[in-house]
């Protein structure tokens, strides 16, 4: 049982499914995976009710995703249940499928599979779970892995059914209607010439199949074939290659948007006009000025988005709650808060995990992009820019992210919480900074203007043996001020890695020294 738990990611499953990079073994193999979705099926039954269910089944481009899908395919149908392949997809069209009740009248499903991994190297995969209430949490995976490893499976008299139909045009036709409804125009884009980044993901389909019956000249879209090897760059709008590909994508065909999507299209980015990113806090901005244009409400992000933001929204008539890193966490946070009468239309990470209420709260990259586009034929309309949306938006004169490791092999997470808990009270102690008042993960500790005029945010990451640092100034050389503080009170932990820090800290003094240099050369001249 352990090697299935092993595999446990969050509310995903992810592993190696081939060999390929050195050290790296095989761990989700083709039986594996077939047994997975046996203990998927069992609990559909539990969950629904039902002695037979029927199970959609999609991959993105990966090399290893149509064996595996085809081991998930078999393991359905050998328990007795059925299974519908639908091939290439995206992980949002996998619900979706789940949602359509009149395209799927005939092959109602009662739940999905989607084999990705997401942005992870070609070596790796992984199988995503849905139902018809949305993508399942944490704990009912570790139960699906737990029945995968030790349940004896029945070996029905009758082998389920298996049918091959894809979803994804289906999927495609919902976006285009929903632009061409809301802007009343059957070519909202005509003019317009949109770029898309697919990375040789699953999101390439967005230029021909969305862009192009809108109207839009998609002419300098790069990487819509999908090639597992990923051999352009990897498929992540967080990658800072990846960006600087579509950036200048956009800037050498005279763009007026750009897109870039992550391999199984859940997440995404945007490019101006100018070539330059929307991405993090500028696409949480964006998305949120365009829904609370509409109605104000709560805005739920991850922990490290910036002050500038909450400035955005609050002068917009919103209120921004940071909660804890995770998709699921602020996507299920914002439900919460809206079973209690609180109005809260988006969960969103800075990752480009985007979550609306109107679709579900289902993070889904291309609905997001769909929805700017609606925003971007508007504003054309008026001869303004989309960008004109976030004009106003403060973003901080330095941030960086630095990552402290601990021990693979020990108690990680308690060593983590035990510097988090001590970095707590040196943080309460201080003169110079206070606790910020939305500590909902980690610590946040906020510094005053001579000691940094910012903010560091220490916590734990999500799986890995890390401690991920947040520093945010409003200043030049604040940033530095405070990850010095910081590096003074970490250094005491022998068992804690803080070479990140000892580097940051080296390259700004040789800046310096550079700088100085330089006006040195100026006074003697």
């Amino acid at each position: 049982m352990e090697k299935y738990l092993k595999l446990k990611n969050g509310s995903d499953v992810r592993g190696v499914a081939c060999e390929g990079i050195e050290g790296e073994h095989v761990t989700l193999t083709e039986e594996i995976a077939s047994n997975i979705a046996k203990a998927f099926c069992v609990w559909l039954i539990s969950h629904t009710g039902k002695t037979q269910v029927r199970v959609a089944i999609g991959h993105d481009s990966r090399i290893t995703s149509p064996a595996l899908c085809e081991a998930v395919a078999n393991g359905v149908i050998a328990t007795g249940h059925n299974a519908l392949v639908t091939g290439l997809s995206t992980t949002p069209s996998m619900f979706a499928l789940l949602k359509d009740e009149e395209k799927m009248a005939e092959n109602y499903c009662h739940g999905s599979i989607m084999i990705t991994a997401s942005h992870l190297p070609f070596n790796r995969n992984g199988l995503k779970f849905f139902s018809h209430e949305g993508g399942l949490e944490g704990s009912d995976v570790k139960e699906i892995l737990e029945m995968a490893g030790s349940y004896r499976f029945a070996e029905p008299n009758v082998l389920g059914e298996k049918i091959e139909a894809s979803y994804l045009d289906d999927y495609a036709q919902a976006l285009v209607d929903k632009v061409r409804s809301a802007c009343q125009s059957e070519q909202p884009l005509l003019g317009k010439k949109i770029i898309v980044d697919a990375g040789n993901g699953a999101g390439g389909f967005f230029a021909d199949k969305v862009l192009t019956p809108l109207g839009a000249d998609t002419t300098g879209s790069q990487f819509l074939e999908p090639d597992g090897t990923f051999p352009n760059h990897i498929p992540n709008p967080e990658n800072a290659e990846a960006m600087r590909s579509v950036c200048e994508a956009v800037k050498k065909v005279k763009a007026d948007f750009g897109i870039i999507f992550d391999t199984d299209v859940d997440r995404a980015g945007a490019v101006d006009e100018n070539g330059e990113e929307i991405n993090r806090n500028r696409l949480i901005a964006l998305i949120s000025a365009i829904l609370l244009k509409e109605q104000r409400g709560t805005i739920v992000t991850d922990s490290v988005t910036s002050d500038g933001l909450a400035k955005f929204i609050k002068a917009r008539g919103g209120k921004h709650l940071r909660f804890k890193r995770g998709y699921k966490n602020v996507i299920n946070e914002a439900i919460r808060l809206n079973k209690q009468g609180e109005y809260a239309p988006l969960a969103i990470e800075t990752s480009g995990h985007a979550a609306l209420m109107e679709n579900y709260f289902l993070d889904d990259g291309a609905y997001l992009i769909t929805r700017l586009l609606i925003a971007l034929a508007e504003a054309s309309k008026e001869d303004k820019s989309l960008t004109d949306w976030i004009a106003d938006l403060e973003m901080p004169f330095e941030s960086v992210e630095l990552r402290a490791k601990l021990p693979a092999d020990s108690d990680f997470k308690a060593l983590g919480k035990k510097v988090i808990d001590e970095f707590t009270q040196y943080g309460n102690a201080l003169y110079y900074a206070k606790p910020a008042e939305d500590n909902h993960e980690g610590f946040r500790l906020c510094y005053d203007d001579l000691h940094g005029n910012g903010w560091a945010l220490v916590r734990m990451s999500l799986h890995d043996p890390v401690i991920p640092i947040n520093v945010e100034s409003n200043s030049k050389n604040g940033c530095i001020k405070i990850v010095k503080d910081l590096y003074y009170f970490l250094r005491k932990y022998e068992f804690l890695d803080i070479s990140p820090l000892e580097k940051y800290i080296a390259n700004w003094r040789v800046q310096k020294g550079q700088a100085v240099c330089k006006i040195l050369e100026t006074y003697k001249k």
